[in-house]
């Protein structure tokens, strides 16, 4: 052999054992770990005042994204269509040539001028969703209240915690109200979809999908998303670390006497108590990676929670059947 052409197949090699190496980007599971690890922790998250509202996310490093709403923050006061304008930067000066936009950070007051000189100052704020430790209702199913998996298969507890582990429900349900709470780990390092990664299958075939997308656009493969059918009215998306809430009203498919499917199933979705998703129809038979994914014939299937090398974990989980 050539040596040329052994240089080459080694080099070959190499190359494929860097795209195949795990992601190793630093990763931090508390929230008291990550704050006194990482200062830029700290520093990520939500600024406001009456009439505007901000978004740091840490890309680590001391590297920060910043994204400016005119409104308020999503969800409160700010909705899609308003101004909103990316700052990037680093030690607490941010900017954007193009809109001559800046901000500075100091004693966690964020404060923005714009191109034409105006300041204001927003201060840090922690917010939570309204709907978060909401009790079991009547005729509740509790899949999960951190004593006992025995309502999931492959499920794995931790501290009380359920983790993002494959876990699918032995029972399976048709229409049903879902109440659900989950954190995404903290990896300013990460970008897309290795940032926090997880999902919620309903009835085993259709993603509300898991992610650490705070601050982003907010697609149907990010926080909120019904993957690859519909991205969220806005994006919701707590920072990472924080408890957040899906609480999801799902109507299965409809069949009629000889089994032939009349409707397709539709979903409401509220992420962190504010409506993203209203009466979507789910027009597909399942989505990516469902556990699910021969063609539909049965109103019923199961809860299911997606493992993506993540250490996405879950707490209080329950459902209401449908009448």
């Amino acid at each position: 052999m050539k040596r040329s052409l052994l240089f080459f197949l080694i080099a070959l090699a190499a190359s494929s054992l860097v795209v195949a190496a795990p992601d190793e980007s630093p990763t931090w599971t508390n929230p008291e770990t990550a704050r006194r690890e990482d200062p830029d922790f700290a520093i990520q998250g939500e600024y406001r005042n009456e009439t505007m509202g901000a978004q740091i996310v840490a890309l680590g490093g001391g590297k920060f994204d910043v994204y400016v709403l005119e409104g308020g923050l999503p969800g409160a006061g700010w909705e899609p269509g308003k101004f909103r304008i990316q700052l990037k930067g680093e030690k607490g000066h941010f900017s954007d040539a193009a809109s001559k936009t800046s901000a500075t950070l100091e004693n966690a007051v964020l404060s923005v001028t714009k191109a034409n000189g105006t300041k204001q100052a927003l201060t840090r704020i922690e917010r939570q969703s309204p709907t978060l430790n909401a009790k079991p209702a009547v005729r509740s199913v509790v899949l999960f209240n951190g004593t006992s998996t025995d309502a999931w298969d492959n499920a794995k507890m931790e501290n009380g915690l359920l983790m993002a582990n494959a876990s699918t429900t032995k029972q399976r349900f048709g229409s049903y109200t879902l109440h659900l709470e989950f954190r995404t780990p903290y990896k300013p390092d990460a970008r897309g979809q290795k940032r926090g990664n997880s999902g919620v299958y309903h009835s085993g075939r259709w993603e509300t999908q898991i992610l650490d997308s705070f601050g982003l656009d907010g697609r149907d493969n990010e926080c909120g998303g019904l993957y690859s059918i519909a991205k969220p009215k806005l994006n919701m998306c707590l920072p990472p670390l924080t408890w957040q809430t899906y609480d999801v009203e799902f109507t299965a498919a409809n069949f009629d006497a000889s089994g032939k499917r009349t409707a397709w199933p539709r979903i409401t979705v509220r992420l962190n108590g504010v409506v993203i998703h209203d009466q979507v129809e789910l027009a597909k038979d399942f989505t990516t990676s469902a556990p699910l994914s021969t063609p539909l014939t049965s109103p019923e299937g199961p809860i299911h929670l997606q493992q993506h090398d993540n250490p996405v974990v879950f707490r209080n989980i329950w459902l209401i059947p449908g009448e």
